[in-house]
């Protein structure tokens, strides 16, 4: 009943007897709930985002559906143990492309142990999320059915400077993504995949009115994760691309203060992706 997400490229993964989420076949997404009070959080969260009459339908698109918690089978063989259900988002593609991108200069919550805030710093300064605002935290490409997916290991990953995550930025829409940093992105789908009323740019800029507003939560160590598939499955039933918010472990109450935080690295993405696009030769769009 129970199997291994196939798309994930970020975060823990349920393999070799270690724990993490796992799908059915019916379109839910089984996140184990983290020790310590992490799980608790983010189910708290999810519970007040349902109950929020404050955010707006145009908001809530971007968060996963929620179904509530559940006891399945643990993927490390530990037992039964209480798990988010959440929609699978991916699950209505075939070869989805997908990029998760962690958001923020400053990934620790106000709250947290000194030691977890040092570990977290250590992290942000080696990474781009203290220079950008952001970091990639892991990212697939589908190419086609002879090459497959271009997925970059998690270390490789996090040691991009600002221009690799600018070289992937392109990469992520482009037709030679098998070959890897090395060869210049040919953006040939950046137009239709960034671009357009119902593509990644229009949609974080959606997000962003909202967040120079919203007062209500701060995300700390969120991401927003970016997909698209060539071949849409349902043409006529999703958008070709899709932008989400996912990870909630670590969201605190706003107390009325904007979340800078947040907003800073959301602007930064934004700025690389309309850098993409504006300096796209006028012929380079490709209908997907």
């Amino acid at each position: 009943m129970f199997k291994i997400p196939e798309h994930q490229v970020a975060g823990h993964k349920a393999s070799q007897g270690l724990l993490g989420p796992l799908i059915d076949d019916s379109g839910h997404f089984y996140k184990p709930l983290q020790s310590d009070d992490r799980g608790s959080k983010e189910v708290a969260f999810y519970n007040q985002l349902s109950s929020n009459t404050e955010i707006p339908n145009h908001i809530r698109k971007f968060f996963p559906l929620y179904y509530g918690t559940q006891h399945i089978e643990a993927s490390d063989g530990s037992g039964p143990c209480p798990h988010l259900v959440l929609e699978d988002i991916v699950s209505s593609r075939a070869n989805p492309s997908v990029m998760d991108v962690k958001i923020g200069s400053r990934t620790w919550y106000p709250t947290a142990s000194e030691d977890y805030i040092m570990r977290c710093l250590k992290k942000d300064r080696e990474t781009t999320s203290l220079p950008l605002g952001f970091r990639i935290s892991g990212f697939q490409i589908y190419g086609s059915e002879e090459s497959g997916y271009w997925k970059p290991e998690k270390k490789y990953v996090l040691g991009f400077t600002a221009e690799d995550v600018r070289v992937a930025l392109r990469k992520f829409a482009s037709s030679n993504s098998s070959d890897g940093l090395g060869s210049e992105p040919d953006c040939a789908f950046a137009e239709t995949v960034y671009g357009g009323s119902n593509g990644i740019l229009a949609q974080l800029l959606k997000l962003k009115a909202w967040f120079e507003d919203q007062t209500i939560f701060h995300f700390y160590s969120c991401s927003v994760l970016m997909m698209y598939e060539k071949e849409p499955v349902l043409k006529s039933e999703s958008p070709c691309a899709v932008v989400k918010l996912v990870d909630f472990a670590h969201v605190v109450e706003g107390q009325g203060v904007i979340d800078h935080n947040f907003l800073g690295g959301l602007c930064s993405l934004i700025k690389f992706i309309s850098e993409i696009l504006n300096n796209l030769p006028h012929n380079s769009a490709e209908v997907l």
